[in-house]
């Protein structure tokens, strides 16, 4: 169903564009929607929170920023505990999970000494929040991993790889084609469309999914692979680490998972264009891939809810509690729940982390085997 936009909208844009060019990519579509300038969600919305469209781990609790906190401070020593260390975090929503973290990594002797912040993000009204909530810390920001600090770093990425753009191409009955947005009949809603098939598609999906069923859509990110490429390449370069917490796949698979959402609920993705958030599953086997393939070891995946009772989230909630009245210790279980439960967040978000490998098992995840 479509209806009649508003002129001036981000749909008069794709109109413009379709009539000009034809059908545009899902990762066209998906950078325009989220970071256009003038109508882009990012640019011009209020995303997270209860008042926004979607609530994010930390505005969930205090708790899963500290327990990163402790994890950057835990890594940090690891490498040595040099006396300056690139604080990375990429995607920092309302900068939350930063203040969280730093307020919780103050306990390590050193580390707050030694802690350079940086912010990627490219909404300005994203940063005036960040500001204020990072208020007392002296923060950089950029709008990408261009200009990369020389020397170690640890980067964070909490929900930021959902929101890069996807491709997505689906097995038709004459063989793969990718799927577009063109016009609809009356030029007044988008649709969904197919390519031709072509034998150049069918090598760039992963050999495991070729043989996929009739209707099957493997979603790709270049993007994504290229910046886990980028800070795999400077961890090697200059040492640190990456820690990314995400939704995502564990395995190559071909189900398609492009959504919107606004304000809480499911919202078609091409419907008002700029007015809800779009995001798909992350892909963590692409993901290693690129890291592995310029020389980093990768740590994991494991589920959320493994990671953070690593950390010691049931301890933390239970000290939280001692302090707690009745209704506050009831809202630290119920967080505790959202996080780490298999039925909630605990099995749907994994998180992986990369090292040098001269570097030390990160904490929270499992040791690995030593090859025969």
């Amino acid at each position: 169903m479509s209806t009649v936009p508003k002129k001036g909208s981000l749909f008069e844009s794709f109109r413009r564009r379709i009539k000009l060019e034809g059908a545009i990519s899902v990762a066209d579509y998906m950078a325009d929607v989220l970071i256009a300038p003038s109508h882009g969600y990012y640019m011009s919305n209020e995303p997270f929170g209860v008042s926004g469209d979607f609530i994010t781990a930390p505005e969930i609790s205090q708790m899963f920023g500290e327990l990163i906190g402790f994890w950057c401070a835990d890594t940090w020593y690891n490498m040595g505990g040099p006396t300056e260390i690139h604080l990375i975090e990429m995607g920092p929503g309302r900068g939350t999970l930063m203040s969280d973290l730093m307020r919780a990594a103050a306990m390590v002797p050193g580390f707050h000494q030694a802690v350079k912040i940086h912010l990627i993000e490219v909404s300005p009204k994203l940063r005036k929040k960040q500001k204020e909530a990072l208020n007392g810390y002296n923060v950089s920001w950029y709008d990408d991993l261009t200009d990369l600090p020389a020397g170690p770093c640890i980067f964070i990425a909490n929900e930021f790889f959902d929101a890069l753009p996807i491709r997505q191409f689906e097995r038709s009955p004459t063989g793969w084609c990718e799927r577009l947005i063109t016009l609809d009949e009356d030029e007044t809603g988008l649709v969904f469309t197919l390519s031709p098939p072509s034998k150049a598609i069918e090598t760039i999906i992963p050999k495991e999914l070729v043989d996929s069923h009739e209707g099957a859509v493997v979603e790709l990110s270049s993007i994504a692979a290229n910046v886990s490429a980028q800070i795999s390449s400077h961890i090697t370069q200059y040492g640190g680490a990456a820690l990314f917490v995400d939704y995502g796949w564990g395995t190559p698979t071909a189900k398609p998972s492009l959504q919107a959402i606004h304000n809480h609920k499911k919202h078609d993705v091409l419907l008002e264009p700029g007015t809800a958030d779009l995001s798909a599953f992350v892909d963590f086997p692409t993901l290693q891939k690129s890291a592995e393939a310029n020389g980093v070891s990768v740590h994991g995946t494991v589920t959320q809810g493994d990671f953070l009772r690593n950390l010691g989230i049931e301890q933390r909630a239970e000290m939280l509690r001692l302090n707690a009245d009745q209704k506050q210790a009831i809202d630290i279980t119920a967080a505790e729940h959202r996080l780490t439960d298999p039925s909630q967040m605990g099995d749907l978000f994994k998180v992986m982390a990369l090292t040098r490998p001269d570097q030390p098992t990160p904490a929270a995840f499992p040791e690995q085997k030593e090859a025969l």
